[in-house]
């Protein structure tokens, strides 16, 4: 779905690190408040659930990962534009040490807590921009509070 057609209350999608069929990880806001969410995977449904679980992070952990972010952005419009290719994933070859060392912070920082929250999440693009075809456009993201019978046992 398209911003244009979203709710006012949307938050900003600061990282996507893991996607399948849709946004599973990365770094969004939940009011106003930079949070790791994390796809809740529905084993009898055998699928992604649109659940998530969202932990706060601190401002450290969420300058590291916007970092990190850039450094992937780089490399993805690279990649699209045919400058390189995916045997560099996830970073240009001038980038990768500090990938690396990016990566290894954001590993340990980067866990759903016990006392994480459960929302329900819906994603939206953001209006078209001049990326090269295949980047992945800047995403908005409505958390809502979910149905007591669709929350994990």
């Amino acid at each position: 779905m398209n911003v244009a057609d979203r709710p006012a209350e949307l938050e900003t999608v600061f990282t996507v690190i893991d996607y399948y069929d849709g946004p599973r990880k990365g770094i969004a806001n939940y009011q106003g408040t930079p949070s790791y969410y994390e796809c809740i995977f529905d084993d009898v449904a055998g699928d992604y659930s649109d659940l998530y679980y969202l932990t706060p992070i601190d401002q450290h952990t969420f300058e590291v990962a916007m970092e990190d972010w850039e450094i992937w952005r780089r490399w993805e419009a690279a990649y699209h534009s045919g400058k390189v290719t995916l045997d560099s994933h996830p970073a240009l070859p001038e980038d990768r040490n500090r990938h690396e060392e990016l990566q290894a912070i954001l590993d340990a920082a980067l866990q759903s807590s016990p006392k994480a929250i459960l929302r329900k999440g819906q994603f939206y693009l953001e209006p078209a921009s001049a990326s090269p075809p295949g980047v992945i456009r800047p995403l908005r993201v409505l958390w809502t509070q979910p149905d007591s019978n669709t929350a994990p046992a």
